[in-house]
């Protein structure tokens, strides 16, 4: 009688892939060890047998225990700090210094002009240049921004949404200007606007546009740069807002299955889109839950992009995501516990197997972080990475009979969140139904742009209705209500509120970044040619009034120097402008 292993199971199938990984030379030499020096395993599961088909092993569908094999013996996560203050020389030396120390990869915040598509010299701007991120006005603006970082070595993440696809143009003219090989480019751009509408409120035009511009995107890096990452589906902006877990992760889901359906109304192959798309979550204070949340959204997202949108490739059912830190969950009261509560955060988004993570500062809350509290921040991914020995072993609390219960939970409220969604769009289809599902899906496609796209469709009409909104404020509400009567509790907030500690030391931007912004774009414009610039805004205009591809004619308006605003009040002349409607 054989004693080997039988090859079908959940424990062989691991161990010959992570054997596979590792004569690749894809696991780390490192120290795998406790801090006693005590051997473990790069993963624990059921010794005989299946694990259950919901929980998997690392690296098998649905990925419930994490992508690839090895975990973090692989590759760890990507510290990815974002930041963004003032001018682009500033920003530039923050950079510099968040990469000298050791971060993996660039995150750009921009300030409130530049998230709304307005120059520094816009009356709308006044007050807000350079405050709550960095002000970039041209392509001018970004070769300062990433001056002696060579673009096309570093991931660069960039946050923004409304105006995501002219500040892209303007990232891949720096990069030409660099000398860079465009299709090597590697990063994400947000581009999320569904959770604008939902949550965040920073949109310049109404929906279709919007998606108008992220499907001609998705086509363009397609096709031009296959590592590039167009649209990061954004959670955290809707946690941050109000919502629950669930609510998060339903919304968030939701709205990427909304943009694979429109890849697949363009008539891209799904297997050629789906890789570039990633998630960006929020870390809260909930430990467990967070973790749990994690790792249903992968299982999830898996079985949706196969069973649903008709996926073949593993990397088209790959949900990866960066994570922040909540910056709600940070408090003026006491700033300092906001070192204990972000490394908390932070230990959940790593236990949930994130790909990248930000860490925010303790002094977020108050103003822009310092350079101490910035450095601070970077060590406690550093300290969480090389001294507590979570990268030994792939999801170490898989199996869990809490965390899988709880699991199991948060999935299942997404799954009724879905079913809302779908009744918002007409559908008499069950989110359990995926073949009912995916038969509508594959019906839409023959239709093109004009089919029946069943989640689509309910995001635009909760959107229209106010749903989402009124699902996040009630939220919201019960938790306020319940911090109110102290059923929840925020040490410093409303619990153990005496403190010795003194004030901090907070970043000021000086007015002088706003007027030195403003009198170099005046002198950017005076030195280009204004001919150049008005035929390419001429040109853009016209294709956005027809059906073809924008990202060409926008960059050679960003070539000529066009400002962000000029683009965009461009686009606002064809499009118009969308108003929310009140509600009360």
């Amino acid at each position: 009688m054989s004693t080997q292993p039988d090859p079908t199971t959940g424990r062989s199938r691991w161990e010959q892939r992570f054997a596979a990984a590792q004569s690749k030379g894809q696991v780390r030499d490192a120290d795998f060890t406790t801090l006693s020096g005590m051997e473990v395993e790069p993963a624990y599961g059921p010794t005989d047998g299946e694990a259950p088909e919901r929980i998997g092993w690392p690296g098998e569908f649905p990925y419930t225990r994490g992508l690839y094999p090895t975990g973090y013996r692989g590759r760890t996560w990507t510290i990815r700090q974002f930041a963004g203050f003032g001018n682009a020389v500033q920003t530039n030396q923050r950079y510099k210094m968040i990469l000298e120390r050791g971060g993996g990869g660039l995150s750009v915040a921009f300030d409130m002009p530049t998230l709304m598509g307005r120059d520094s010299d816009d009356a709308l701007s006044l007050g807000e240049v350079g405050h709550c991120g960095v002000a970039i006005d041209s392509a001018a603006d970004m070769d300062l921004l990433f001056s002696d970082i060579p673009l096309q070595d570093v991931t660069t993440s960039m946050t923004i949404s409304g105006p995501a696809v002219p500040a892209f143009c303007m990232y891949l003219v720096a990069a030409e200007r660099q000398g860079a090989d465009i299709s090597k480019l590697n990063g994400t751009l947000q581009t999320d606007i569904f959770k604008e509408y939902i949550a965040q409120k920073e949109w310049l035009f109404a929906p279709e546009p919007h998606l108008r511009l992220i499907g001609d995107l998705m086509e363009f890096t397609t096709a031009n740069i296959p590592a590039y990452k167009p649209l990061s589906v954004s959670g955290y902006h809707i946690r941050e807002a109000g919502s629950t877990a669930a609510q998060e992760l339903a919304f968030t889901l939701a709205d990427g299955f909304g943009y694979v359906e429109l890849g697949l109304s363009r008539g891209l192959d799904v297997d050629a889109f789906a890789p570039g798309l990633s998630f960006f979550f929020d870390s809260h204070l909930d430990f467990f839950e967070e973790i749990a949340k994690f790792r249903a959204a992968r299982r999830i997202w898996a079985r949706w992009m196969r069973d649903v949108y008709g996926a073949k490739s593993e990397k088209s059912m790959w949900l990866r995501f960066h994570t922040q830190t909540a910056g709600v969950s940070l408090t003026a009261q006491q700033p300092m516990n906001n070192v204990v509560r972000t490394a908390v955060e932070a230990l959940a988004a790593v236990l949930g197997g994130t790909n990248s993570l930000h860490t925010n500062a303790l002094d977020e809350t108050l103003a822009l972080p310092t350079d101490q509290s910035a450095e601070v921040a970077l060590r406690t991914q550093q300290v969480l990475m090389e001294e507590t020995g979570v990268v030994n072993v792939a999801d170490p609390l898989g199996g869990s009979w809490y965390v899988e219960a709880l699991t199991d939970k948060i999935e299942a409220e997404a799954e009724k969140i879905f079913d809302k969604i779908l009744q918002l769009g007409g559908s008499d289809l069950s989110s359990a139904d995926h073949a009912g599902l995916a038969a509508k899906v594959r019906s839409s496609v023959g239709q093109g742009g004009d089919g029946d796209w069943p989640i689509t469709a309910g995001i635009l009409r909760g959107i229209e209705d106010g749903w989402f909104m009124s699902e996040i404020a009630e939220a919201a509400f019960q938790y306020q209500t319940a911090l109110e009567k102290g059923d929840k509790k925020v040490v410093g907030v409303n619990v153990h509120t005496h403190s010795l500690a003194n004030e901090l030391e907070i970043l000021r931007v000086s007015h002088e970044v706003e007027r030195d912004q403003v009198r170099e774009l005046g002198a950017r414009r005076k030195a280009r040619s204004q001919a150049d610039v008005d035929a390419a805004l001429r040109t853009m205009t016209e294709v956005a009034r027809g059906e073809g591809n924008l990202i060409p004619p926008m960059l050679e308006a960003v070539r000529a120097e066009a400002t962000l605003g000029e683009i965009c009040d461009a686009l606002r002349d064809v499009w118009g402008v969308y108003r929310e409607p009140a509600r009360f």
